[in-house]
């Protein structure tokens, strides 16, 4: 087999006793075609596997020119955002409930995986954000989001108030339990159960999307994906920005949040016939029969 990719990362969710016998099967199958194998080491260390080189997740972007992901959407999120600086690309192995990304099933998972190797694949560049919080004459950040920047009441129970600038120009205020700003793949997820549209992952687009807002008048908006956002935090007593719901940040009153697309796009590689609203089809359960 004449693969593409020569060295080959395997990255599997945490505390998943069934990812273990296909994560053997797959890195044994990899490595009987020539293809050198990394491991993930808290990966490789969950399952007893101690016959292959393993690597930390956070090498992986200096050592591998292709991550295999088998999880779920969260699994891919995570590691999305370590390599995006390093612009490796990524497929998806399904071990989770939706997986909107994750789109290889474990039944056809050898077979699939090594027709994609030799160039039977679908590319597609997915946006992520990058995010600088300015308190006074402090920085803090930058902070990768695949999915959405989240900025939540905290446990208070209380609403936060704010104001919204796109490129400099104001925009709103608005007082809600919080704001999703998503990219196109994060618009099946929060945004999508709070109202926000679905985006396809080709659109050059954001979604601002208002958490449960006083006004019924605060509505989603849309923007071009080359224009910054800001958000200023005028009034709260406890909130929180959150990065695809895996880090946060506590905010305080005045805090300046900039917004931008980041400079880097994430390749995903998607199996010959993939299609996108066949995607969507199978997981928002479209067009079954009306009872």
């Amino acid at each position: 087999m004449q693969s593409l990719f020569k060295t080959i990362a395997l990255v599997a969710r945490h505390n998943s006793p069934a990812i273990g016998e296909p994560l053997k099967q797959l890195a044994a199958a990899l490595e009987g075609c020539g293809i050198k194998v990394l491991i993930e080491a808290s990966a490789a260390a969950e399952h007893g596997i101690e016959n292959h080189t393993t690597v930390a997740r956070e090498l992986i972007g200096n050592q591998a020119d292709l991550a295999i992901v088998m999880g779920g959407d969260g699994t891919m999120l995570g590691v999305a955002r370590m390599l995006a600086p390093h612009q490796i690309p990524l497929i998806g192995i399904n071990q989770g409930r939706l997986g909107f990304m994750t789109d290889i099933s474990l039944d056809d998972m050898e077979r699939v995986v090594k027709e994609m190797l030799c160039g039977a694949f679908v590319p597609e560049e997915r946006i992520l954000l990058e995010t600088v919080i300015r308190r006074g004459e402090e920085e803090y950040g930058p902070a990768l989001a695949f999915n959405d920047v989240v900025f939540s009441r905290g446990s208070a129970g209380s609403m936060i108030e704010f104001e919204i600038f796109i490129d400099g120009q104001f925009v709103y205020s608005q007082r809600s339990d919080g704001l999703i700003v998503s990219t196109p793949t994060g618009s099946t997820a929060y945004s999508l159960a709070s109202g926000g549209p679905i985006l396809h992952p080709s659109l050059p687009a954001l979604a601002l999307v208002p958490i449960c807002p006083q006004s019924l008048s605060n509505r989603p908006i849309v923007v071009n994906d080359t224009s910054e956002v800001e958000f200023l935090l005028t009034r709260s007593s406890d909130s929180r920005v959150y990065f695809d719901n895996q880090s946060d940040y506590e905010l305080k009153e005045m805090d300046r949040v900039l917004i931008r697309r980041y400079r880097n796009t994430l390749r995903i590689l998607h199996p010959v016939g993939y299609n996108y609203y066949d995607m969507l089809r199978a997981k928002l359960h479209w067009g079954q029969k009306l009872l």
